[in-house]
């Protein structure tokens, strides 16, 4: 690689790749070299809009290019697996979007082509990049709320308010949701849940439940877990809200987490949306509330300081967030809640295998 910047091919440029682009520009470390996608019509548009001279409709021309260095995977899920597995193989570093893959065998498959592999593997999860949920982490680690008593995430979906997303986008989401594994819960729940593994730690049992609006959305839910090694109960309260206005550039979510310690609070009021006029984080301690105003709030730093931390690790030869193993861990939580809400019991992620879930979700 010499002094030049790593060259990373994108696999698949459907909608949320438009918040990943503008961590490539004016990025001294990487450059968006090869844009690669199914849809012609789309990879024009892409080029138009991004300024990438090179694409293709064929991935295999990515992987088998000995100037690119970095593929990301930004395909619907049940690809992830295939393309992660022959990426690696090839000699590439692989950034895969969130979740790992739809199954745990599979994402097995892909933390042991990881070991075997030259090349570096990550899941890209942004919210644990996003400048206010860092500084909490700082603060919680600090000790300055004492010991975590409670974590709780608040999500309400919205209808009105922010950007509508793409038709193609939403399609392919429909035919996970037919198989049980619903948007809320396991596709952008798995940032919550993400998040709840690295604010605390390892999840020790769950239970919950899962009702379902319009039959396709896996809203209203309740969730609630254990925590392994240290005694916090952490919990997820999600509800479908049509007639709700969030205040977004992106979409329409009202996020919300709150940790309570043994001297204090921490509350995170916003991440992809607005809905209070206050800022991004708080700190209440010692009768006094302590607001951090001079955080970069917009959800767009989120992805940007997260995509770039990815060459920086390379070049580093360290991990970055998430690593195969943790995004293997957030998955078994998803799917442990998942199934623990439709059997009624209590269900622990280690010891969640797919027959189990397969089981659940055919019952």
């Amino acid at each position: 690689m010499g002094d030049r910047r790593l060259r990373v091919a994108m696999i698949g440029v459907g909608d949320i790749t438009m918040l990943h682009v503008p961590a490539y520009k004016d990025f001294d470390l990487a450059e968006l070299a090869l844009l690669c996608d199914v849809d012609p019509a789309l990879l024009e548009r892409r080029r138009a809009e991004w300024g990438v001279a090179r694409t293709t409709t064929d991935y295999r021309e990515a992987l088998a290019d000995p100037g690119i260095d970095i593929v990301e995977i930004n395909t619907p899920h049940h690809l992830h697996k295939k393309l992660t597995v022959e990426a690696l193989a090839a000699g590439k570093h692989v950034a895969c979007q969130k979740p790992i893959s739809t199954s745990i065998a599979e994402a097995e498959e892909m933390v042991a082509a990881a070991r075997a592999a030259q090349g570096k593997f990550r899941v890209i999860e942004n919210f644990v990049f996003y400048p206010p949920y860092v500084r909490a982490k700082e603060l919680l680690d600090a000790g300055e709320i004492g010991e975590p008593l409670t974590i709780r995430f608040k999500l309400g979906t919205g209808l009105f308010g922010a950007r509508a997303p793409a038709l193609r986008s939403e399609m392919w989401h429909l035919l996970e949701i037919e198989q049980g594994r619903g948007q809320a819960v396991f596709d952008d729940g798995y940032h919550k849940l993400s998040l709840a593994i690295h604010f605390i730690g390892a999840i020790a049992a769950v239970k919950g439940f899962i009702d379902r609006s319009f039959a396709f959305i896996d809203e209203p839910a309740q969730l609630i877990w254990q925590y392994k090694d240290r005694r916090t109960l952490g919990g997820f309260d999600i509800a479908f809200q049509p007639n709700l206005y969030t205040h977004s550039k992106y979409f329409g979510a009202d996020e919300r987490v709150e940790i309570v310690g043994t001297r204090g609070a921490i509350e995170l009021t916003r991440c992809t949306g607005q809905m209070a006029d206050q800022p991004a984080l708080i700190l209440r301690r010692d009768g006094r509330r302590t607001l951090f105003e001079d955080l970069d709030a917009d959800w767009q730093a989120s992805f940007t300081a997260g995509i770039r931390d990815f060459p920086r690790a390379i070049l580093e030869n360290r991990d970055t967030l998430l690593t195969g193993e943790r995004a293997l861990e957030v998955l078994r939580f998803a799917f442990a809640l998942i199934v623990a809400a439709r059997r009624g019991v209590e269900v622990r992620p280690d010891e969640v295998t797919d027959a189990i879930v397969k089981e659940a979700l055919h019952a």
